[in-house]
């Protein structure tokens, strides 16, 4: 549902590429690697193989998987200089917030679950006009135009 909602937002808007990231491609792509060897360093000092269970073993790269899609959701949020993709940038940013939360607690009570799924939709959904509103008012996405508010 998620990303037909996003896929729809992008088609009315017209733009299907990201122009001027602020790191290109290449580089971005050596960042996102030492980024998720970073999410595995930091992981491994959370697992003490003598005090786990079974269950908890087979998760052990849970978390570190976690840690990197936050870090590389909040590379994306800088990186990039259009708002859409700094949303998409978050919404991962939060999926690995999730991830992280569900893998340390071995899973959440349902009405939490429902309360972070509403949380998100709103988010979306709030995100979404105010990309409208920006590209609406200043004829473009990219949010280094936005400087001009302080003038």
């Amino acid at each position: 549902m998620l990303p037909k909602l996003v896929e729809r937002r992008v088609n009315r808007l017209g733009r299907r590429r990201e122009s001027d990231p602020v790191i290109n491609l290449p580089p971005s792509v050596l960042i996102a690697g030492g980024l998720t060897l970073l999410g595995y360093v930091v992981a491994e000092s959370f697992y003490h193989p003598e005090e786990t269970s079974a269950q908890s073993a087979l998760g052990h790269n849970t978390l570190a998987v976690a840690i990197a899609l936050f870090l590389i959701g909040f590379f994306a949020m800088v990186n990039r200089r259009k708002a859409l993709t700094q949303v998409l940038g978050l919404l991962s940013l939060e999926n690995g917030l999730f991830l992280a939360a569900i893998s340390l607690t071995y899973g959440m009570p349902l009405v939490v679950e429902l309360g972070i799924f509403f949380d998100v939709l709103v988010a979306v959904m709030v995100l979404g006009i105010l990309v409208f509103r920006i590209r609406e008012t200043f004829d473009s996405m990219d949010v280094s135009k936005l400087s001009k508010l302080r003038e």
